[in-house]
């Protein structure tokens, strides 16, 4: 079975990872196009595509696959593997493969379809969470389902969370194409009304409001750490908050009710949390401790 796999970064590369090593027939992948990063700027080719050209592999990187229906075709692959790649496909690629396009989405469906189902089930406060790997058609994460693989959310941050479930989706890979390979395909319908959505987190979505339970907050931090992260502001300055834990202390919703060796706890509408990680605006991420032993916040001070 020749197969073209689609996905551009780190999260994705493990899956690719696993079909090669599994004996699998990958004949092209598809990325994104390469992209200016850091401060200098430099052109580099997503995490996918430099996998796949250290092991010999064929990469397309359309700006816009949906442009490049014939080369796609052309191709001659039977099947197609999805895994965060980041274009929407359109009718005529998802035509160029006879056995289908499938891919591996991060929640566990009809549950979070969309472009963050990640920070979407730690928002929440899902107690599971998966990979589903389902046949991909021109309404957004709605195909039929080939299989599900689940995992505990429990109080992992979105980084740990996404590290887990890059791995789960490997097993997904291998296990979804040894199915298709024998003809071995038993596919569950999705249940519409019990679809939700989640959309791409926006700066916005990441400030913090210690006016909500505390729970809710803590929630908020884990579901945008490291990246974007979520923050607040002390004396008017950015502070980006990368973990934590819950407290029962309560006091003035933003009120730093403690600042020691053990982190910086922080008053909301209902009980606390205790800030254990953060970044300064313009620095290293750091521990609450350290950040306290450098006397740049104390009991009193309001987050905002």
């Amino acid at each position: 079975m020749k197969i073209v796999y689609a996905g551009s970064p780190e999260y994705a590369v493990p899956a690719l990872r696993a079909l090669k090593e599994g004996g699998k027939n990958i004949i092209a992948v598809i990325t994104q196009p390469d992209k200016p990063v850091g401060r200098k700027q430099v052109l580099t080719p997503t995490p996918v595509k430099a996998y796949a050209l250290g092991q010999g592999i064929a990469v397309y990187d359309f700006a816009k696959i949906r442009d490049h229906v014939d080369q796609v075709a052309a191709l001659g692959a039977d099947i197609m593997i999805t895994c965060a790649y980041g274009q929407i496909l359109s009718e005529d690629i998802l035509g160029c493969f006879p056995g289908g396009v499938w891919n591996l989405h991060a929640s566990l469906l009809p549950k979070f379809r969309g472009a963050s189902p990640i920070q979407a089930a730690i928002l929440a406060g899902e107690s599971h969470t998966g990979v589903t790997v389902m046949r991909t058609e021109p309404a957004l994460d709605s195909g039929d389902i080939l299989l599900v693989k689940r995992c505990e959310v429990g109080g992992k941050t979105c980084g740990e969370l996404s590290k887990e479930l890059s791995a789960l989706s490997a097993e997904a890979a291998l296990e979804a194409v040894n199915y298709l390979e024998e003809g071995n395909v038993q596919l569950l319908v999705q249940d519409e009304a019990l679809a939700s959505f989640c959309k791409k987190i926006k700066r916005e979505d990441c400030k913090l409001d210690f006016t909500r339970p505390a729970e809710r907050v803590l929630r908020r931090i884990k579901a945008f750490s490291p990246q974007p992260a979520a923050y607040c502001l002390l004396n008017g300055v950015c502070l980006n908050v990368l973990n934590g834990e819950l407290c029962p202390e309560s006091g003035n919703a933003g009120e730093v009710l403690c600042a020691d060796k053990r982190g910086i706890t922080v008053a909301c509408g209902k009980n606390s949390i205790r800030i254990t990680f953060l970044q300064p605006a313009g620095g290293k991420v750091m521990s609450a401790r350290d950040f306290v032993n450098g006397r740049k916040i104390k009991a009193g001070d309001i987050l905002d």
